[in-house]
């Protein structure tokens, strides 16, 4: 059987939310046309996924494959790795577990690629859907829970400037991930793995798209939205920063930009403190962006530090 689009769900210990997602990719529609399977990639979870994909499996949809498999080192990219590996479709969209594609995103997904054929990746629109009310200042630091809308139409992304689609949601063609991508990423786990896969088409010539008809919402749980949380996950980007600005740098060009993100940055925090001072503490959104100028000042020394170590 061909298939013409895999939806790859990479999870681990997603057993609360899993079982609503594939709620959403049973009730698909506008896909009479298209042959299509779901691939969960247990990313070694303690809870119960497997056998929640086993009991969904019973009642699952006869002309959609339902696939469950265990890949046990843990990262995310090693679960999508895994995931192109094992997907059969042309198209390969990727959903964490607690996203919930809109009822037409397959359709949607698989219909611009089709009409894309340079595109090499392409992401959607991500909504949040909040446990409870979100803190003050959300709204500025909401991007790094991946909730964003790009643009009202479809439109290229800017990866020289590092405007590129998150993973979830991310649909890749997979030829082309074949073509590009390296046997281990720079990044193994969240926080820059995401920018590195479009990062690493665009330097082989693929187009990155927006899709906005492509939309999903995000899960919110109430402990994602506390202060420390999201300071956590804003250094965390910050401290990626070097690594993924260097994947479409030339060896010469490294030096240079390395020192040039170094004294950026540091100018950015300095210039943060003097600005705000004692309400960073106070504030989400001065908080999160501090935590971001610290992780991108230590981000040259963490670059260097792993590629020693790597050495």
């Amino acid at each position: 059987m061909n298939i013409d689009f895999t939806v790859a769900i990479p999870t681990y210990n997603g057993a609360k939310t899993l079982p609503l997602l594939l709620e959403h990719l049973k009730a698909q529609i506008q896909t009479e046309t298209i042959a299509w399977e779901v691939i969960v990639i247990d990313n070694n979870s303690s809870d119960n996924t497997a056998q929640i994909v086993y009991d969904t499996q019973k009642g699952w949809l006869p002309n959609v494959p339902l696939k469950y498999c265990l890949e046990t080192e843990q990262g995310s990219a090693y679960a999508r790795q895994r995931a192109i590996k094992e997907a059969k479709g042309k198209f390969v969209g990727f959903l964490d577990d607690d996203n919930l594609p809109a009822l037409n995103w397959v359709a949607s997904a698989h219909q611009f690629g089709l009409a894309h054929p340079k595109a090499g990746s392409y992401g959607g629109q991500i909504l949040g859907q909040y446990e409870i009310e979100p803190p003050s200042g959300f709204d500025k630091v909401k991007k790094y829970l991946v909730i964003r809308k790009y643009a009202n139409e479809a439109k290229l992304f800017e990866p020289e400037r590092l405007r590129l689609p998150p993973g979830a949601g991310l649909v890749v063609r997979k030829q082309a991930w074949l073509d590009c991508m390296p046997d281990r990423f720079t990044r193994a786990h969240r926080g820059g793995h995401d920018y590195e896969i479009s990062l690493r088409l665009h330097r082989q010539g693929w187009e990155i798209w927006y899709n906005p008809a492509m939309q999903i919402e995000h899960l919110i749980p109430a402990w994602r939205m506390e202060q420390d949380y999201l300071v956590r996950i804003a250094r965390i980007y910050g401290l990626c920063t070097c690594e993924i600005r260097l994947i479409l740098a030339q060896p010469w060009q490294k030096p240079f930009l390395l020192l040039k993100s170094l004294c950026g940055s540091l100018r950015r925090l300095i210039w943060h403190l003097i600005k705000y001072g004692n309400r960073i503490n106070k504030e989400l959104d001065l908080a999160c962006e501090f935590a971001f100028f610290w992780g991108s000042v230590i981000s040259p020394f963490y670059y260097l530090r792993k590629q020693l170590m790597r050495d």
